[in-house]
């Protein structure tokens, strides 16, 4: 509730806030109005200590004042300010296993934009940070909202056999800071959404029960592609900024950037990654000397989490306000890397921003995007949920919009075709993929996958884009045939767009997504053998023709027109460190 400064004993709440530099915290979500609460309002001190610490009523006190006036006995007056079932309880020796019961009554929901943001807030003029603020605001609460409607269930019964939607939605206390925990202070933008676990049960009396915290953390992921989606569509649209991939790690999972920005300028925000990785070499090289092999995927996360605990410093004890740590950041910048790098940032994204949109035509066809989908989630997790599928249709939007904003329940969209076309059972709540769908009557073009996707020897993200590459080329090939062909025949198989393309330009900016039936939005580059067989075939046939029919006379134009410039083709994978073209 104060950042990351220290709270002396006895000083009120607001004086230490305004102290450490960070806003009061505000209250959000939907069942607010459940415990007399409106969005936006300040979170006490006292309100926190009873809803987020005991689980009772925010007002509790002036509730057990007029019960008391009422005859009420002191036990009646604070039970009935117990939203749902004590805590006390877990500590009852009537409870079972009570010694290894811990109350948990709350969720902390860390709301995080990408590192280019954090530059851009910092270094930034006052306007372009009180837009990007408001670009934070607006994804966190659309995320928060879709996890109140879509996620959150309420339990109850025995081991919460009982499972619905929640009532009235979640309520969530929102408290912003502003730097990270570096030895040196850098800018890091974050919000921490802290969510009660207490929510009411969709039934008359509205009684109150527990969040079922599985279903909301194995929508983690889902939530945070969301919210990152979101974000990149309130920025482009009220900064006109573009965004592209970057590669952190070689052969993992790019993260979208804001286009233009300077890449020395996340080396120099990013240092509490760089002590992460100093000192995560030595951690592998004890683990593979005591294991005896190389840390796989799993073992690597752990690592990382130990290197995060071993390198994290103590929290800082100068306590600094929001401008004097911009100025400090300013400084720090100017002398590291001159002050035409800082000052000219925004102008910079602008003119990159223009330079993309004049190559990338945002257009998402949901046939390509649905095999794409299950492509990368099949090579990356073999059996999976939707949820699994959703993050990745979020992150397929998030690659090839942009920061263009998509149509309503697109996402959606594209699960459930994928849901629908390309899975089957795998067990009785898992799902894989059908690849008798994706290769119907097809056995050679199996083959063509499958090495590929059992390269053991190339990371696993690196594996997935690889099928998804062989699927894209075999469905440019299949949709170039029936193009050609003068009989119409029924689509089997639809396939990614976005591995590999020439990107057309955006020449509509009301238009945002198109979703198209027989074509994609791009033009495709075939990689295969086959493809270059079809197409050289198509070439001796038209050579043929013409020496056959003789050339078709043209007539002369009466003026010469002027040579139309045309931009050099370069090729496009998505997911690379060239920001997506290059």
């Amino acid at each position: 509730m104060v950042g990351d400064g220290q709270r002396p004993a006895g000083k009120p709440l607001r004086a230490a806030q305004d102290e450490a530099g960070v806003p009061p915290g505000v209250w959000k979500g939907r069942g607010l109005a459940a415990v007399g609460l409106k969005a936006g309002d300040v979170v006490t001190e006292r309100q926190a200590e009873l809803l987020l610490g005991e689980g009772r009523h925010p007002d509790a006190d002036r509730i057990e004042r007029e019960l008391l006036a009422q005859g009420k006995s002191l036990a009646q007056a604070r039970r009935a300010t117990v939203l749902g079932r004590p805590i006390e309880h877990n500590r009852s020796p009537k409870t079972d296993k009570a010694k290894e019961r811990t109350p948990w009554l709350g969720f902390d929901l860390v709301f995080r934009p990408p590192p280019t943001a954090h530059i851009a807030w910092a270094l930034g003029d006052d306007k372009t940070r009180l837009v990007l603020e408001l670009c934070q605001d607006i994804a966190r609460d659309k995320t928060l909202a879709w996890l109140g409607d879509e996620v959150a269930e309420i339990r109850w019964k025995g081991g919460g056999k009982r499972r619905a939607r929640v009532k009235d939605g979640l309520i969530v206390a929102v408290f912003r800071h502003y730097e990270s925990r570096a030895a040196e202070s850098k800018p890091l933008l974050h919000d921490h959404a802290v969510v009660t676990v207490r929510v009411r049960r969709p039934d008359d009396k509205g009684t109150w029960g527990n969040l079922s915290a599985d279903s909301l953390m194995a929508h983690i992921v889902a939530a945070d592609t969301l919210y990152i989606l979101y974000f990149m569509e309130e920025v482009s649209a009220r900064l006109g900024w573009a965004w592209e991939p970057r590669e952190v790690t070689p052969g993992r999972r790019p993260v979208m950037e804001i286009a233009g920005i300077d890449q020395r300028l996340i080396g120099w925000q990013s240092t509490r990654r760089q002590q992460i990785e100093d000192a995560l070499p030595v951690l592998t090289a004890k683990y593979e000397e005591r294991q005896g092999h190389p840390p796989g995927d799993r073992a690597s996360y752990a690592l990382a989490c130990q290197a995060a605990d071993q390198t994290r410093p103590p929290k800082r004890t100068e306590l600094l306000s929001l401008t004097e740590l911009r100025e400090r950041w300013r400084d720090s910048a100017i002398r590291a890397y001159g002050a035409d790098v800082v000052d000219r940032l925004a102008e910079r994204a602008r003119a990159a921003a223009a330079a993309v949109w004049a190559r990338v035509r945002p257009v998402v066809d949901i046939a390509l995007a649905a095999v794409d989908v299950v492509a990368v989630v099949y090579v990356m997790r073999g059996a999976f949920k939707r949820h699994h599928l959703l993050a990745e249709a979020r992150r397929y939007l998030s690659y090839v919009l942009r920061g263009r904003p998509h149509q309503a329940r697109l996402d959606e969209q594209i699960v459930q075709t994928v849901v629908d076309d390309y899975t089957r059972p795998a067990s009785r709540r898992m799902m894989t993929a059908d690849l008798r769908a994706l290769y119907p009557r097809d056995t050679e073009d199996q083959a063509v996958l499958r090495p590929l996707t059992r390269k053991r020897s190339a990371p696993q993200y690196e594996r997935a884009r690889l099928a998804a590459g062989a699927l894209a080329t075999r469905a440019h090939a299949v949709r170039r045939a029936e193009r050609l062909s003068s009989r119409t025949r029924p689509r089997a198989v639809a396939v990614p767009a976005a591995s590999r393309s020439h990107p057309r330009p955006f020449h509509s900016d009301q238009e945002a997504v198109r979703v198209l039936e027989p074509e994609t939005g791009v033009d495709r580059v075939e990689q295969t053998g086959r493809s270059l067989e079809a197409a050289a075939k198509l070439q001796d046939g038209s050579r043929e023709r013409a020496v056959a029919h003789g050339p078709r006379p043209q007539p002369a134009p009466a003026t010469a027109p002027p040579p139309h410039p045309q931009q050099p083709g370069t090729q496009h994978r998505r997911g690379r460190t060239t920001g997506g073209v290059a």
